[in-house]
């Protein structure tokens, strides 16, 4: 029997949808703007003429990018850097989650707690980069990766899923005689991928993203990332080519940002599948 459904519950519907369509329209109008005004005429977009869709079409601006070999060394940079980032991190976070989520573990409360105490307070910038120096990892990759490797919150998202995993498998496991780096490399991280994709996710947006450990702990123009270069084409005013072109800046910004945002758009629909299922699991069972 078909149920009729209220005025008021349609209401709520269409409601829903309208407002739903409208986060739809808000989110995708950047991009589109950025798009349009990257192949547009300069002139176009300096005068405010391109608002939605780009205006006397021109690859100038990406020609020039493409040209431009600090770009590409730029942008290997970044590949690298975020790939290291992203794999050590899942890979430490897991070590220690692993074992925290074992009510067992001697010590286990003391260490939770020294944990979530650097949720609330850090060392500072002048520590860490002293620490930072002290260790000769400047101008490394090193210097990118090691200090970030492990985010706490990414922690006791991990702990709480390896907690919520039931424990016959892993003591089926063990009585067959693996062990406990087996149990968590062979039981433990096929069942995580869920939590290992969304913190996966989160660890390389924010690499991909970062400019400011670079700026400090980087000297060698070789080793920047590409969104070093963003930011002196955005904030600094300087062009790629460096020919102090400043009326073609303008369609440069917007073509260096689509270059920059590209990959990770391409990579977040084969990951957004796992992103809600890894974030609540992890952050709500346990």
């Amino acid at each position: 029997m078909k149920i009729k459904e209220s005025w008021g519950s349609k209401l709520f519907d269409a409601f829903n949808v309208l407002l739903m369509l409208l986060l739809v329209v808000v989110m995708l109008y950047p991009m589109v703007y950025v798009f349009s005004a990257s192949i547009s005429d300069n002139a176009m977009v300096s005068s405010g003429r391109v608002l939605l869709w780009p205006k006397a079409v021109t690859l100038e601006a990406y020609g020039r990018i493409v040209a431009n070999p600090d770009v590409w060394i730029s942008y290997w940079n970044t590949i690298r850097y975020t790939v290291v980032h992203t794999a050590l991190t899942l890979i430490a976070t897991a070590a220690m989650a692993y074992p925290l989520a074992k009510k067992w573990l001697p010590g286990r409360r003391a260490v939770l707690l020294m944990a979530a105490f650097t949720l609330l307070f850090s060392g500072g910038l002048i520590p860490t980069f002293l620490v930072v120096q002290k260790l000769g990892l400047l101008n490394s990759i090193w210097a990118i990766v090691l200090p970030s490797l492990i985010s706490t919150w990414h922690l006791f998202i991990m702990r709480t899923f390896f907690e919520a995993l039931p424990e016959e498998l892993e003591d089926a496991a063990t009585i067959d005689g693996c062990g406990s780096v087996q149990v968590l490399l062979r039981i433990v991280m096929p069942l995580s991928l869920p939590v290992l994709a969304s913190i996966a996710l989160f660890t390389a947006v924010g690499q991909w993203n970062a400019f400011f450990d670079a700026l400090i702990y980087l000297k060698d123009k070789s080793m920047y990332p590409l969104q070093i270069m963003l930011r002196n084409i955005l904030i600094a005013g300087s062009n790629v080519q460096g020919e102090g072109d400043l009326d073609f800046v303008v369609t440069l910004k917007y073509a260096m940002i689509m270059i920059a945002t590209l990959p990770i758009l391409c990579v977040y629909p084969f990951i957004q599948k796992y992103f809600v299922q890894g974030s609540m699991i992890g952050g709500i069972k346990g």
